[in-house]
């Protein structure tokens, strides 16, 4: 699917299933990270219809928390595992206000720079059965999100005044343009649009847009054009069809994937995934914990039912992909099971029962 991003990795998962047929017991493993707020609810879904699909995969279950420290796993083990496995379904990690330890990076921020997480891929497209402004919405933001803002480099120089850097590297604006055009050709998508504010940033930015620029030399066959960040959100807003793939520098991605989650139905219904060259991340799209819905089972779990949907793909158990997508998409369309943040009344637990209730397994049998 990615000609350089994870290739290691799907080869070795082609040659370990290549002689894999549905009575075959062999169990592939995935991390499996709960997350906080709805988080846990969200991945006990998954690990529901997993279950009820004899999905053949195991799930090693690593508690990791910024405001439940006491509970959580280190940073080291839960990268270990994820370094193990290759793969990793992940709840949101909800991050407290650091502000009085003087910590400047998360949980999150790290655990990107620990494994080279340098590509956020969230896919927005308009599902059936949910209404919005818009309709026809087909477009993927990938992000880079290990520099920029996200830098954690900030100091009072003197007293009222602080100092924030923003560092861009021409290594890492090369590798996410690289990323982007290479998912573009392996997806079918004829059209990569990088976000930029090189009128302002003129270094920093600047730096990003020609490595883009020069990025699509190489792609001859996928049309590119650039777009500043402000003209770029009024236009998400406004035509959001135009857009194919964007690419995006660290902070205007959030800001975008944000807009996006919104346009087609809001944080409970976009999926997306975090890229190193050797291992990924499948965790929502808006990274919303969604902490004061905790325990009451009306959370939308359809965006981590579509992250194991590509988590499913990427392991090679495409078959089992396809009809998870066709239940969650059955489901949707019907319009009789629906959570409250897209206009129902339907608990997180029915919305998954009705999942399950939806899934072919007489299609698996006829591959």
């Amino acid at each position: 699917m990615f000609s350089d991003i994870c290739k290691r990795y799907l080869r070795t998962l082609r040659t370990r299933n290549s002689t894999r047929n549905y009575t075959d017991h062999r169990i592939i493993p995935c991390t499996l990270v709960p997350g906080d707020g709805v988080g846990p609810e969200m991945v006990h879904s998954v690990q529901e219809v997993f279950h009820a699909a004899s999905v053949p995969m195991e799930f090693e279950t690593i508690f990791f928390s910024e405001i439940n420290p006491l509970k959580s796993a280190t940073l080291e083990q839960v990268a270990s595992s994820i370094s193990r496995n290759r793969v990793c379904l992940h709840g949101i990690v909800a991050t407290p206000d650091l502000s009085a330890t003087g910590e400047l990076q998360n949980l999150n921020m790290k655990l990107r720079k620990r494994l080279n997480l340098f590509a956020q891929v969230v896919h927005v497209k308009s599902l059936p059965g949910i209404k919005s402004r818009h309709a026809g919405v087909d477009c993927v933001i990938i992000r880079e999100q290990t520099e920029g803002e996200y830098s954690a480099l900030e100091h009072e120089t003197v007293k009222g005044m602080v100092e924030c850097l923003k560092i861009v590297t021409k290594k890492k604006s090369e590798e996410i343009a690289k990323f982007a055009f290479d998912y573009a050709a392996g997806n079918k998508r004829s059209k990569v649009t990088a976000v930029h504010k090189a009128s302002i940033f003129k270094l920093t930015d600047g730096m990003f847009l020609k490595s883009c620029e020069k990025m699509a030399e190489l792609y001859p066959k996928i049309k590119f054009q650039a777009i500043s960040i402000d003209h770029c959100t009024m236009a998400m807003v406004s035509s959001p069809q135009q857009f194919d793939v964007l690419v995006t520098p660290n902070l205007y991605g959030t800001i975008l994937e944000n807009i996006g989650a919104a346009l087609v139905g809001g944080a409970g219904v976009v999926a997306g995934s975090s890229y190193s060259s050797d291992c990924v991340i499948y965790e929502p799209g808006a990274r919303h914990a969604f902490a004061r819905a905790t325990g009451q089972d009306i959370a939308n779990p359809t965006a981590m039912l579509l992250c194991g949907v590509k988590l499913l793909r990427h392991v090679n158990l495409p078959e089992y992909g396809e009809m998870l997508k066709k239940a969650v998409l059955k489901v949707l369309g019907e319009g009789k099971v629906r959570t409250k943040d897209i206009g129902g009344d339907s608990t997180t637990q029915e919305f998954t029962k009705a999942v399950i209730h939806n899934l072919d397994l007489h299609s698996l049998n006829a591959v």
